[in-house]
Parts: C-alpha cells; sequence; structure tokens
C-alpha cells in the first residue's frame, strides 16, 4: 500500500473514531485497540497508529505507557480552557466577518438559533449553535481560524453530550438575539461584548451515575 493511501485511510479512521469519542459512543478511559480497529477498517497497523496520533493531537486520544491508547477524559480546566479559546478566536472572527455581513447572511443565522430554540434533543440544538456560530463567522474569509474554531467546536460538543444525554431543556438562546440585534444596528464592539460573554460562560450539571450519587460535568454555555 503506498503512504498516499495509508494516509488517506489515516484520516477516514481518525475521522470516525473522531465522531464516536464526540458523540460519547467511545467514553474518556475507553481504551483503542489497535487490532480490533484495523479489523474493523481492513487496514494495516501503520494507518491506524496515525489516526490515533492525529486523535492525540486534537486532544481526544492519550498515549500512556505500558497501558496503550485511550480516549482522553476531561475536566473543568479543560472546559475552561476551550471557552475562552473560542471566545478569543471567535472575537476575532466576528471583527473580521463583520463587513461581509449582509441581510441574507443574518437572516439564515437568524433562522439557525430559531431552529435551535425549537430542538427536542441536544444533538439537534449543537448543530444549530454551530450553524449558527459558523453562519456569523465564516465570511471573515480565514480559513485556518475557522479551522481551529471548528475544531473548538466540536470539543464543546463532546462535553456537551456527555453531560446531557437525556432530559434536553429547549430554551430560547436570548444571546445569540442579541449580537444579531447588535450587528444589525451596525454595533460591532456590542456584538463581540455578547458573544465573548456568551461563550466564555462555563456551566455544570449534575449527572446521576451508580449508587443515587451525582457527579458534576461542566459545558461551554453557547
Amino acid at each position: 500500500m503506498s503512504r498516499a493511501s495509508e494516509d488517506t485511510i489515516a484520516v477516514r479512521i481518525s475521522k470516525v473514531l473522531a465522531e464516536r469519542i464526540v458523540a460519547g459512543t467511545l467514553e474518556p478511559g475507553t481504551r483503542l485497540r489497535q487490532d480490533h480497529i484495523a479489523a474493523e477498517f481492513g487496514a494495516s497497523h501503520v494507518p491506524v497508529r496515525e489516526a490515533f496520533r492525529r486523535l492525540e493531537a486534537q486532544g481526544l486520544a492519550v498515549s500512556e505507557p505500558r497501558r496503550g491508547v485511550r480516549v482522553a477524559s476531561f475536566s473543568k480546566e479543560e472546559v475552561r480552557e476551550v471557552a475562552e479559546m473560542r471566545a478569543a478566536l471567535e472575537e476575532l472572527a466576528l471583527r473580521h466577518a463583520a463587513p461581509n455581513l449582509t441581510s441574507a447572511i443574518l437572516d439564515a443565522a437568524e433562522r439557525a438559533t430559531r431552529a435551535g430554540d425549537r430542538s427536542g434533543d441536544v444533538r439537534s440544538w449543537e448543530a444549530a449553535n454551530r450553524t449558527f456560530h459558523r453562519t456569523l463567522l465564516a465570511p471573515c474569509g480565514m480559513h485556518r481560524l475557522m479551522a481551529a474554531i471548528d475544531d473548538l467546536h466540536a470539543a464543546s460538543a463532546r462535553f456537551l453530550f456527555a453531560a446531557w444525554r437525556s432530559d434536553w431543556e429547549a430554551r430560547t438562546d436570548h444571546d445569540h438575539l442579541a449580537i444579531l440585534a447588535a450587528l444589525r444596528q451596525g454595533d460591532i464592539d456590542q456584538a463581540c461584548t455578547v458573544l465573548v460573554r456568551h461563550v466564555r460562560a462555563v456551566n455544570q450539571r449534575p449527572l446521576p451515575i451508580a449508587g443515587g450519587m451525582t457527579r458534576r460535568l461542566f459545558v461551554v454555555g453557547g
């Protein structure tokens, strides 16, 4: 098999595993068994090892001496780090996107947030929320910046899905509406102020576990 073919397979394997980790199908601490994954994808160990390296670079997996590769866990500090990074990068993107935002783009962003308000489950809300943010930020035209923001949204989704496995609470996102109102009025500073506050908010949710106990999970607010 050529190096190019191995790289293509490694990308495909890493994307599938990343989707499973973000969705919570592969829980924190789960061992990623090289033999099993190679067999599942009909691949050699070489692209599987490369896929593992890609997951480690994304912060989704960790390699431990004598224990192999496992799905990474996350702490309150990591959630706060993602929130702070998103706030900084999304403000930068919005300031560069603002001159290119048309009424049609703002209307599309509003449709996305209204769809999120009507969501009956966490996955459809997360998709609508991500669409809202991306619709406003993508006109910045800065592809590396948007790629970094996309990775941070994937991390935010992972925190969210871990905390909300059922009993999703639909709600109107007033921050989104305030951001849109400021942008329609041409007040970019106000839009950025609300966006930063919105993204930096870290909320906690008690999650029931065995024995009638609960543990606290933290999520990025928006």
